[in-house]
């Protein structure tokens, strides 16, 4: 099966998710379009489509992001991109955690996946989940990416003031955004009839 990716952190992630299947990256060579969708599901559809049209095999996609309630969302689908073409993540994170404080509200925010399947037989199946929790003031922890050291989730506990960048890859995967999609999707895949990724 392809994983609409051509990053290894990413390709690597998703094969501790799913164990079961032997996860392929994009051959070299394959270019996919722009994430122009106006929603993670949309931008998930677009990756998973070019795999499939260029591969012909089962693909999964996904697209992802943060979204801070008191930016009406936003980050959301440009998250890869906040604070402008080629910026990285300390770049986006520095505008992020800026803008929340000018806001200076609520410091609320939840990270959401969209994961897409297009199986065996060209069917189109999306696992959606978030992961609710709050923005520090500043980053820290040294694993995750992304937003991972500015925040907080809600399901470690009150008295769990770790960032997604401080837990281990196996606590974060049992309670992450992508960790709950890839779970919606292994459930589907256990479910699925037999011959069908």
């Amino acid at each position: 099966m392809i994983l609409a990716t051509g990053n290894r952190h990413k390709l690597a992630e998703m094969t501790q998710l799913l164990p079961d299947l032997d996860l392929q990256p994009l051959p070299p060579g394959v270019e996919m379009p722009p994430e122009d969708g106006d929603s993670f599901e949309a931008n998930a559809l677009i990756k998973a489509r070019a795999a499939r049209r260029a591969t012909g095999e089962a693909v999964i996609a996904d697209d992802s992001g943060i979204a801070a309630e008191d930016l009406g969302g936003a980050t959301g689908i440009y998250s890869a991109r906040y604070a402008g073409e080629g910026a990285g993540d300390e770049e986006n994170l520095a505008k992020l955690l800026r803008e929340v404080d000018a806001a200076g509200g609520s410091r609320r925010a939840a990270y959401v996946c969209a994961l897409v399947l297009i199986d065996a037989a060209g069917e189109e199946h999306v696992f959606e989940a978030r992961c609710e929790g709050e923005l520090l003031r500043e980053g820290r922890g040294e694993g995750g990416f992304g937003y991972d050291p500015a925040f907080v989730p809600d399901d470690t506990g009150p008295d769990d003031r770790r960032s997604y960048s401080e837990p281990s890859a196996a606590e974060k995967n049992e309670i992450s955004h992508r960790g709950r999609a890839a779970r919606l999707l292994a459930e589907h895949l256990v479910a699925a009839p037999e011959g069908r990724p």
